[in-house]
């Protein structure tokens, strides 16, 4: 007998057979941009593409790749048939900040959490004697503040609705001010701010011109909950109210003062030992020697310590810090460009805390060439973010070529969590041969966590960019002409403290 041979049909397989559920996980990987070419296909992607659930974090300001809303009447539809209950962040530029937008989102948004008011380019206000209701809910607030144009007004209207909030984000105009500019106006009333927010966790106070002393007290005699203050580029900081801060904020662990106007004896009247502070960047202040070493030993111990550019941070308060524990626990050290550390109390600091280290910044020390990281890479084994070399070789006059591909070669082989890298030595200075695509493989494949690898750019750089690039990782290899790598992302506070 002939065997009978069975012939099995397959139904025809085309996109429309793909369950709603399937592409409603696809579609949440698209811009919103793209979903509204996508809505343009069928209605039933019409439908699935503006299904609630992909619109729970929505960016309106089209200066940072947000949506582009033509009118006030667009955008109050667009919350009530398409956002309604499901937003949880949104972004609003200064002019479709507005009374009937806010009435909207507080009727039809009631787990907004998230929300960025960017006034930072308003030439004037839209009137708000109107505004009778503003979200309710909110966790998480940032204000980009004007230079010149005055928020108390539309303030006052929403006071009465920030008792909620855990996290406060007011973003100065330090990046487009000048030196020359005399007049520094008080543009938003920290007191009474302070006053309506019990149970602030996080405060961010990014580069304010007229922020001082005297508003970080208002914040400390109300506000005792703060865990977590940012003051970085607040150059009118001094200290003075760090006494204050430290009696009454019992929960502060975090203190970011990077290129603050701090001094010497406001520093060192503040009961430091008293304080909970673990995680401390005083990053380009000018604090002298005998400064850091009383308030450094007189505080509990560091998980994260960021010293970069200072200018007087020495072997002798290094030493003084890993002789009385102060580094027992060191999860994060940055000494980048520090010039009184020599080399030797570096490699000394790494051989003693290199094994629980996640993160090293130690960039702009032209005698740190591949000798010395090949010896301590290896203890690097936990290492997440790690920033060497030094920029602009030619001028602090580096002797010899640095081998690059050891260099990656010793990370790959020695530290697989590693997430971020950067090399800043410059292509004049750099070495590497026709094998160093190969050493590029390595660390692409046996450091499966990399986000980011940050190079001088130059020949090494478009062959890094590229072998990336094959294995369609496009955003991994970056340039240090427009990207600056920080151990600040090791922080557990960091996702609070993002704003922008």
């Amino acid at each position: 007998m002939m065997p009978i041979k069975y012939i099995v049909v397959l139904p025809s397989l085309n996109i429309a057979k793909i369950p709603d559920k399937l592409l409603l996980k696809i579609f949440s990987f698209l811009k919103h941009r793209e979903l509204g070419r996508v809505a343009r296909v069928s209605k039933k992607w019409r439908m699935l593409a503006y299904d609630s659930h992909l619109w729970q974090v929505v960016s309106l300001r089209s200066e940072y790749s947000g949506l582009h809303i033509n009118s006030i009447d667009s955008l109050v539809a667009l919350i009530s048939i398409r956002f309604g209950s499901t937003l949880r962040y949104l972004e609003l530029p200064c002019d479709l900040v507005t009374a009937p937008v806010l009435h909207e989102l507080a009727n039809r948004c009631p787990n907004l959490k998230f929300m960025t008011l960017d006034f930072s380019n308003a030439m004037q206000l839209h009137d708000f004697n109107d505004l009778n209701a503003f979200p309710c809910n909110l966790k998480n607030l940032c204000i980009c503040l004007s230079e010149v144009i005055f928020l108390e007004g539309f303030m006052r209207r929403i006071y009465s609705c920030l008792s909620s909030l855990e996290v406060l984000h007011l973003i100065g105009t330090f990046e487009q001010s000048s030196e020359a500019e005399e007049d520094i106006y008080e543009v938003i009333n920290i007191g009474k701010i302070k006053a309506h927010t019990p149970n602030l966790r996080i405060v961010n106070l990014y580069g304010i011109t007229f922020i001082d002393d005297s508003h970080i007290e208002l914040f400390a005699s109300n506000c005792i909950h703060i865990e977590c203050l940012a003051l970085n580029f607040c150059l009118r900081v001094k200290g003075s109210s760090f006494k204050l801060l430290i009696q009454r904020c019992k929960k502060l662990k975090t203190l970011l003062l990077q290129h603050a106007g701090l001094d010497d004896q406001h520093m060192i009247n503040a009961p430091w030992e008293m304080s909970m502070v673990q995680e401390l960047d005083l990053t380009s202040t000018e604090l002298s020697a005998d400064c850091l070493e009383n308030i450094l030993l007189r505080m509990p111990g560091f998980s994260h310590l960021a010293l970069a550019h200072c200018e007087f941070f020495s072997d002798r308060v290094l030493d003084l810090l890993s002789q009385k524990g102060k580094l027992n626990k060191v999860r994060s050290l940055d000494v980048s460009n520090t010039h009184a550390l020599s080399e030797n109390a570096i490699y000394q600091i790494i051989q003693t805390h290199g094994r629980t280290l996640e993160g090293l910044g130690v960039a702009g020390k032209p005698k740190l060439t591949e000798n010395f990281w090949l010896n301590v890479i290896p203890l690097l084994r936990r290492i997440r973010i790690c920033i060497l070399g030094t920029a602009n070789g030619w001028f602090l006059k580096i002797q010899s070529k640095i081998h690059v591909d050891q260099i990656v070669e010793a990370f790959a082989q020695n530290s697989p969590k590693l997430e971020r890298l950067e090399i800043q030595w410059d292509p004049d200075t750099i070495r590497f041969s026709d094998k160093s695509n190969k050493f590029v493989d390595h660390i692409r494949l046996r450091c499966p966590l990399l986000r980011s690898f940050t190079l001088s750019d130059g020949e090494y750089y478009e062959m890094a960019k590229s072998n990336f690039e094959r294995a369609d990782r496009l955003k991994v290899v970056r340039t240090t002409t427009n990207y600056n790598t920080t151990c600040t992302s090791l922080l557990p506070c960091f996702k609070d403290l993002l704003f922008n």
